[in-house]
């Protein structure tokens, strides 16, 4: 489970990842209460606005940023990221102490953290391959998502409390200093002991990615079924804070939800690190998983009983992202991957301009109960498409040996055609030409032009 905690440089990553991690969901949930109740009266749809302009940017750059993160030293480009993002910590802190913070400035704010974490999240994704091998490339890419986890168990209960003790502001500044800690990491690792990078043969161009993924049906069903997931599944702070509001629960109960929906996403990331390899199959499994637990939670009559149900949400939920996190980067070309990732992760957070702002106005307009079971059918569907795909393939099968037992293949079938004996006879033989190696150096040029004519009545003679 923990076997690339063997290499010195992922061990340096993943700890300054916590902490950084810790402090990002403190903001996230502050941002999301002050949006909420400091800056509109319990708006559901102003929450979801912010969150179409934070998620927005990795969509419309993803042409750019796949190539940048492919093209540029990755660590290098996340300390540039790291440090523009505790500078808008600090500025987001200081506005909201000092009572200047708008919903309009907070629109603003949220776009330019998106567009930071546009050129972040690819170089992130992508910094992994650099630090271990193919082999653990799906075991890395499960701890980070424990890593993420753990910190979405610590932050929001932290900032909940923060928020009713001394006020939202302070959470923005305390998440600031966090990302010192994911500096100071970058700033330990040993540059020497990094994997070699993959180097494409012709000039990069943006467009590569696009034409790679568009040859692999495998990662446009991926793709499809994140996007689905990411639009309308992925909305929990519109989900949690709406619900803790019709629970009769402040700031604290809202990040007690978060932090229990914590709970069943760090062990789906931990399970997923037990596995040798990504499959298709668990994606499709953990898809259908989340639409039946969002199901159940939209009937959830108490407090207690909604958050048990998140804790298998967000079971089912890591598990599908990270898995197919996972199948994206072990089967992908390296020289793309950078591109590659970018084109996930804008699927995966640009699906959130498109539903966000949906399932908020559906919150406003019938509830929030509504709102989750539409997500929960949104999930549902994309389980259908993985499934519809999986049996159109012929990846399904009847087993060999026993008659009502069917077996998945991670590939195709190969059909391997008989080769047809070609017809012999002495006219073939006598007609057939023998190629002769060519010489390699003056030398050897001068000596087979001087044994050419032995050669040659040999040859005669042989036929």
């Amino acid at each position: 489970m923990f076997r690339s905690f063997a290499i010195f440089n992922y061990r340096v990553w993943f700890i300054g990842a916590v902490v950084s991690n810790i402090g990002a969901w403190m903001q996230a949930t502050a941002q999301n209460w002050v949006v909420l109740t400091e800056l509109t009266a319990n708006d559901a749809g102003a929450m979801g606005i912010t969150m179409a302009l934070q998620f927005a940017p990795p969509l419309l750059l993803v042409s750019v940023t796949g190539w940048v993160a492919d093209r540029f030293d990755r660590r290098r480009l996340i300390m540039v990221t790291q440090t523009l993002m505790l500078l808008l910590a600090v500025a987001l802190g200081v506005l909201v102490l000092t009572g200047v913070m708008t919903l309009p400035l907070m629109y603003v704010f949220a776009f330019a953290l998106g567009i930071i974490t546009a050129f972040d999240n690819p170089a992130r994704q992508a910094f992994v391959s650099d630090l271990v091998t193919r082999e653990n490339a799906s075991n890395a890419v499960a701890l980070n998502a424990a890593s993420f986890n753990t910190a979405r168990l610590i932050g929001p209960a932290v900032a909940g409390v923060m928020i009713v003790l001394i006020g939202s502001g302070w959470v923005f500044l305390v998440n600031a200093t966090t990302f010192i800690a994911m500096l100071v990491a970058l700033a330990l690792m040993r540059p020497h002991e990094f994997i070699p990078r993959a180097v494409g043969s012709g000039r990069s161009r943006l467009a590569d990615g696009f034409r790679y993924v568009g040859g692999r049906p495998d990662l446009l069903v991926i793709f499809s079924m994140v996007f689905l997931l990411g639009a309308f599944g992925m909305n929990f702070p519109i989900f949690a804070s709406t619900m803790a509001l019709e629970f009769g629960h402040g700031a604290d109960g809202f990040g007690l939800l978060s932090s229990i929906l914590a709970i069943g996403s760090l062990a789906g990331a931990l399970l997923a690190a037990r596995r040798d390899r990504a499959r298709m199959r668990v994606v499709i499994f953990a898809v259908g998983g989340f639409g039946l637990a969002m199901m159940a939670s939209s009937f959830a009559p108490t407090y207690l009983t909604y958050a048990l149900a998140l804790v298998f949400v967000g079971f089912a939920a890591v598990t599908t992202l990270t898995t197919a996190n996972g199948y994206v980067q072990t089967t992908t070309d390296p020289v793309l991957r950078g591109r590659v990732l970018a084109l996930y992760m804008a699927i995966l957070l640009g699906g959130t301009p498109v539903g966000a702002p949906i399932v908020g106005w559906m919150v406003d307009a019938f509830g929030t109960r509504v709102a989750i079971f539409v997500a929960a059918i949104m999930a549902l569907v994309a389980c259908a498409i993985g499934v519809t795909w999986t049996l159109a393939s012929g990846r399904l099968r009847r087993h060999e040996s026993r008659r009502f037992r069917l077996t998945l293949d991670e590939t195709l079938p190969i059909t391997v055609i008989a080769p047809v004996p070609e017809e012999f006879s002495d006219e073939v033989a006598g007609t057939t030409p023998i190629p002769l190696p060519h010489a390699t150096s003056a030398a050897r040029s001068k000596n087979s032009r001087a044994d050419r004519p032995d050669l040659e009545k040999s040859l005669d003679r042989k036929f």
